[in-house]
């Protein structure tokens, strides 16, 4: 055994004991919406093309962090499905022999077509954003006017068997909370796992402010107009924070989860890598480790790593306010 793996079944700890196995990818800072929780309408100055991971630069990092216990992967942006050529990056990440799970974050408006494609380069399973089920308040919520209906990339998801597919609702008071009841009527029917996520205001994104927030309390409160909810496992694969429930018969589940109202750091398992190469270490702090030029520099990246862990922070200081330079959660896939 070499000097930078581990016994298989463990996995390296950060200084307060929390293990860490799931790492984040940024492949593009681009996205083809502008939410309005997530990035400028204007956008922002973007990444120049010599400083994006090259695909082959992605898997190498991927292939030195996997014998330090490294298990887990998430393809995200910016929008992931709008950089050429994807699937490739997805079978090479499949062809590394410690990754167990892939998966892709998304916001669905490609997955009707591009979903079989994913699933047969050997995407595990999806995650879609999708804030609103009304045609109109999509476009404004995104401000882009791409004819999207994300009930067709849910289920293009389910079919080429993408699951467990689950869906992720930013729920702001005022402008789309008054769907959270119609979402999560879809599970009744849908093997669909619909997770409500309070509002993160942050950056450039002063529009939305705590005002807008909906605690997940009342979010629940809502939808018991359904029905009783029971606490549930939620699905068997995955590595979020939610808090899972069922409405009686249901095919799907419910969840939330708080950032704002109760913080999940204390299971924290994961690191994020970004488009241009950066570990960081917490969405929200400012702590980031260089990769791309000691890679390029054909330098071994495990004690990087290990120093990126030994350094990882407690907890984050979203509800200081403090965001840890970012300007938009764009800017490392959330």
């Amino acid at each position: 055994m070499s000097e930078n793996q581990i016994p298989a079944g463990t996995v390296l700890r950060d200084q307060f004991g929390r293990g860490i196995e799931y790492l984040r990818i940024s492949v593009t800072d681009r996205c083809n919406f502008r939410c309005v929780y997530c990035m400028p309408q204007e956008g922002l100055p973007w990444l120049p093309k010599a400083e994006i991971l090259r695909y082959e630069e992605i898997t190498e990092i991927v292939r030195q962090l996997a014998p330090l216990g490294l298990r887990r992967v998430r393809i995200t942006g910016g929008e992931p499905t709008i950089r050429p050529q994807l699937e490739s990056l997805i079978a090479q990440l499949r062809a590394t022999p410690q990754v167990e799970d892939i998966a892709l974050s998304t916001n669905g408006a490609k997955l009707p077509v591009m979903a079989p494609g994913l699933k047969a380069a050997g995407l595990d399973r999806v995650n879609i954003s999708a804030d609103s089920l009304r045609p109109e308040r999509i476009v404004a919520i995104a401000r882009r006017d791409l004819g999207f209906d994300p009930v067709s990339a849910f289920d293009a998801a389910i079919a080429a068997g993408l699951g467990p597919v689950k869906v992720n609702v930013v729920v702001m008071r005022g402008i789309n909370d008054d769907e959270v009841a119609d979402f999560a009527r879809l599970t009744l029917e849908r093997d669909l796992h619909v997770r409500f996520i309070e509002l993160m205001p942050v950056g450039d994104m002063r529009e939305l402010t705590f005002d807008h927030v909906v605690p997940s309390t009342e979010i629940l409160d809502r939808i018991a107009s359904l029905g009783a909810l029971a606490a549930d496992a939620g699905p068997s694969r995955g590595n979020g924070p939610a808090a899972y429930y069922r409405l009686a018969g249901a095919a799907g589940t419910i969840g939330v989860i708080t950032p704002m109202s109760h913080t999940y750091c204390g299971s924290c398992n994961r690191v994020r890598l970004t488009a241009d190469g950066r570990l960081r270490t917490c969405l929200y702090g400012d702590h980031e480790v260089m990769l791309r030029e000691p890679l390029r520099r054909g330098e071994a990246l495990g004690p990087l790593f290990r120093q990126a862990l030994a350094e990882k922070p407690r907890e984050h200081d979203l509800l200081q306010l403090k965001v840890g330079g970012l300007r938009a959660l764009s800017q490392v896939g959330g």
